[in-house]
């Protein structure tokens, strides 16, 4: 069952990443990044939480 699960998150944290890479580079973030120095929030929480499932879930496969 932690297999599922981890495989899950796997995928759910590959996903997110994805998003969040594209968030990054569109061009809302990229005058927000001109702006205020750092890019739009949403991409932030993509690319935090694609990364901590992606942790999580490689954690749940690998554990025996």
């Amino acid at each position: 069952m932690n297999k599922i699960i981890g495989l899950a998150l796997l995928v759910v944290g590959a996903v997110l990443l994805y998003f969040g890479y594209n968030a990054y580079n569109s061009a809302a973030s990229e005058i927000s990044e001109l702006v205020t120095g750092s890019p739009t929030d949403n991409a932030v929480w993509y690319l935090v939480g694609g990364a901590l499932a992606v942790i999580i879930g490689l954690g749940a496969l690998l554990k025996k």
